[in-house]
């Protein structure tokens, strides 16, 4: 499943961030003017009529290590001199930054600052859900923290997590199954994964493409998920035509309401032809 971009949206007017020729993010035009300050590293190239055709890395960063610490170096500056919002939730997580999931990384960002240079960020989401006796199926949600640095008290899967640059996905299904809901390992192992959601959107923060690898886990009828670090603050345990209702509100966090669209379509609780 793929979200397009809305119309309306800068996407268009903006440029492609590529390192070795390997086009690996999109830089906003609001953001360009701050990155050809630092020509040591970032290398605007421009197009004969003097219009930019890319933003890549200075040709003096050569390795994986000096990347990273050249592109961190400057966003710390932003963050220092609050050139950009999205720098104001420093997280002190790393993102691996590459062309594909599992291909080579050419070095790695701080998880704020991953907008200001479009670059995908990967993340796990596991659909909690259990059928009754007689069939009813119901799903388990969460409701994120009043404090969390994106999406405040929206509605969200009952786990779920960015992968940061030292971890695998299925590590972390077991870790944002343990921390955020209080599923043991046992359990969160039996999650199937089903597919991935794709999408695109941009904020007053920056561009984020990102991609969200699947899993539904069917739970015991008497599990009930608990908060455990502080980054939900309830869980529900609704009946699927509730959680129909809610997916067109503005309740849900926009990403997570695509992976529960995703969840009904594939259950067979909406028609993706008629969409009831």
């Amino acid at each position: 499943m793929v979200c397009p971009i809305a119309s309306g949206s800068s996407h268009t007017e903006s440029k492609p961030f590529l390192v070795e020729g390997t086009r690996v993010g999109t830089v906003l035009p609001r953001v360009m003017p701050h990155l050809q300050s630092h020509p040591d590293v970032f290398t605007i190239v421009m197009n004969d009529d003097g219009s930019v055709e890319h933003v890549t890395l200075a040709p003096s960063l050569k390795t994986f290590e000096e990347r990273t610490k050249g592109v961190n170096d400057v966003m710390e500056e932003f963050r220092k001199n609050d050139v950009f919002v999205t720098l104001r939730g420093w997280r002190e997580e790393e993102f691996a930054v590459s062309r594909a999931f599992n291909e080579r990384k050419f070095f790695k960002i701080e998880r704020s600052a991953a907008c200001l240079l479009g670059v995908t960020q990967y993340g796990v989401h596991i659909n909690g859900y259990f059928r009754k006796a007689n069939s009813d199926l119901y799903m388990w949600i969460a409701r994120r923290s009043a404090n969390k640095p994106t999406g405040p008290g929206k509605l969200d899967q009952m786990a779920a997590g960015g992968i940061t640059y030292s971890s695998t996905i299925t590590e972390t299904l077991i870790k944002e199954c343990k921390e955020e809901a209080s599923v043991p390992e046992h359990i969160a192992r039996h999650a199937v994964p089903v597919g991935s959601v794709s999408f695109t959107f941009e904020t007053e923060k920056g561009l984020f493409p990102g991609v969200q690898f699947i899993y539904d886990l069917c739970l015991p009828e008497d599990f009930t998920p608990s908060v455990n670090d502080g980054e939900v603050s309830d869980f529900y345990c609704w009946p699927i035509d509730k959680v129909k209702e809610k997916i067109i509100t503005n309740e849900f966090k926009p990403n997570c309401a695509l992976v529960v669209l995703d969840f009904l379509i594939r259950h067979g609780e909406i028609n993706p032809q008629t969409g009831t």
